[in-house]
Parts: C-alpha cells; sequence; structure tokens
C-alpha cells in the first residue's frame, strides 16, 4: 500500500472499531495527539481508541474529507483532513494531520493530531 491507501484502510478500519485492524498501521513508536491526551506507542494508542470507543457506542461512523497532502516524498507524508464522526444521537467535526514514514519497504502511521476547531 501507499501512503494515501494506508490512511484510507485506516479511516475505514476505524468504524469496525477492533483496534487489533489497526496495529498492522500504526508504528510500534507512533505518538498520536488528542483533545483528552497524548499517547505514545501502541499500547497507550490502544487504550484511547477503546475508552473513546466505549463512550460513542458501537453506532459511531467516523470519516475523513477534505484531505490536503502537504508532503509526499519517498519516505515520508503527511496529509491534513477534517475528521467527521456520527452517533445515533450526536454528530461533530474536527481537525486532523497525519504523518506517515516508509520503513522497511511499507508505510507507517507515526503521528496523528486531532483537534478541534478553534474558536
Amino acid at each position: 500500500m501507499n501512503a494515501r491507501e494506508v490512511l484510507a484502510a485506516y479511516a475505514e478500519r476505524i468504524n469496525r472499531q477492533d483496534f487489533n485492524l489497526l496495529t498492522d498501521l500504526i508504528a510500534a513508536d507512533a505518538t498520536f495527539w488528542f483533545t483528552n491526551g497524548t499517547y505514545v506507542g501502541i499500547a497507550a494508542i490502544r487504550d484511547a481508541f477503546e475508552t473513546t470507543w466505549k463512550l460513542m457506542g458501537s453506532s459511531e461512523v467516523y470519516w475523513l474529507d477534505q484531505q490536503q497532502w502537504i508532503v509526499e516524498s519517498d519516505d515520508a507524508a503527511a496529509c491534513t483532513y477534517r475528521f467527521n464522526w456520527k452517533t445515533d444521537s450526536s454528530s461533530g467535526t474536527g481537525r486532523g494531520t497525519t504523518v506517515l514514514r516508509f520503513v522497511d519497504n511499507r508505510w507507517w502511521i507515526v503521528h496523528e493530531h486531532l483537534s478541534r476547531w478553534p474558536a
């Protein structure tokens, strides 16, 4: 998969709410910045996802749009986007950045930063 395909697979797999489906896309030493904290490494990132899924419920749907690939080289790529989520009772959007690195003949997500829109 190229960097764009990895990000697309990541966004699609999140909706299955099974973190095991994401581990082959996220680098072991990845750092994720969410509005509620910083998570470093697969175990911490897993905990953040699973906690969010419990809060949001199984009806949550997540998707990305307005993607802008701001860097694409042979060994690094970065994309900014609007992320969207919807449950049976609420919905929202925010802004995101995902950084990918090409290591050992494959692309890995090494950083994600999701936040609310500025006031």
